[in-house]
């Protein structure tokens, strides 16, 4: 036992001293509240047209995620009070990430797709502060589980998602070591290229307690919009987390 716990922390404390091994890290706290995880397996040829660095396969097998979360209290790791008053106009709101699995010169981490949110305002800062693909969408989500079951509708000028379903299992705990739910859930790294200027920036949080879901997309036209690789994309699994408080680092250049 003792050994599979050590294993279940070996990336999560990597992640966390890569983190602090540049000074002035992290630049932000938020957390991430009731997250939904709808993947899908893709065409690795097609995919990597998409995408600007390796993808990360398992077993020659490459991933998408789409991840349903809300954004709360985001706030400046100084600045006390006074930073998080100044922060409150982006603090709180909904996302939608598209992102797949890649590694650059090593280190596993994402690429995102495509990313829709419901604040114009971080929509503008993303792309120029992290190089982040920020589109302007309408986010509607149920995924408090009052009723047991969990909804989602996204509406942008790209398209439309709307996603239903329900937690198969209320027992959340992080995921098991070495199990795929593991490899597309614990990422610490976002690598981003706008035009030819790749940069990345790391997060980190405890690993996240999650249980299955049964999840059933019902519109897909946004994730048409996303690229080829939705053509040959398969449903895989989905996961569903209560949510984490987030570590959110600066953005570094890639040279």
């Amino acid at each position: 036992m003792e050994s599979v716990a050590a294993n279940r922390t070996t990336s999560n404390d990597e992640a966390r001293r890569r983190m602090l091994a540049i000074r002035g890290e992290p630049m932000f706290y938020a957390r991430w509240d009731r997250a939904v995880f709808i993947h899908y397996e893709a065409d690795p040829a097609a995919l990597q047209l998409d995408v600007p660095f390796e993808l990360d396969l398992r077993q020659g097998r490459a991933f998408v995620s789409i991840v349903a979360f809300t954004l709360s209290r985001m706030r400046p790791r100084i600045g006390g009070r006074l930073g998080e008053w100044l922060f409150k106009p982006i603090a709180t709101h909904e996302f939608l990430n598209v992102r797949t699995y890649v590694r650059h010169r090593g280190e596993p981490g994402i690429y995102f797709l495509a990313e829709w949110l419901s604040n114009p305002l971080s929509v503008h800062l993303g792309p120029r502060t992290f190089g982040l693909p920020y589109k302007f969408g309408r986010l509607i989500y149920d995924h408090a589980r009052v009723r047991g079951d969990i909804r989602g509708t996204v509406e942008a000028r790209e398209g439309r998602l709307t996603y239903q379903g329900n937690v198969t299992d209320s027992s959340f705990a992080p995921s098991e070591p070495g199990s795929l739910p593991e490899f597309m859930l614990e990422r610490y790294t976002a690598f981003t290229q706008q035009r030819k200027r790749a940069r990345f920036f790391r997060v980190w949080h405890s690993p996240w307690k999650q249980a299955p879901a049964e999840i059933e997309v019902t519109a897909d036209t946004l994730m048409a919009s996303t690229g080829p690789w939705w053509k040959t994309a398969e449903p895989v699994s989905a996961n569903y987390s209560p949510g984490a408080e987030v570590w959110m680092g600066r953005p570094h250049r890639i040279n």
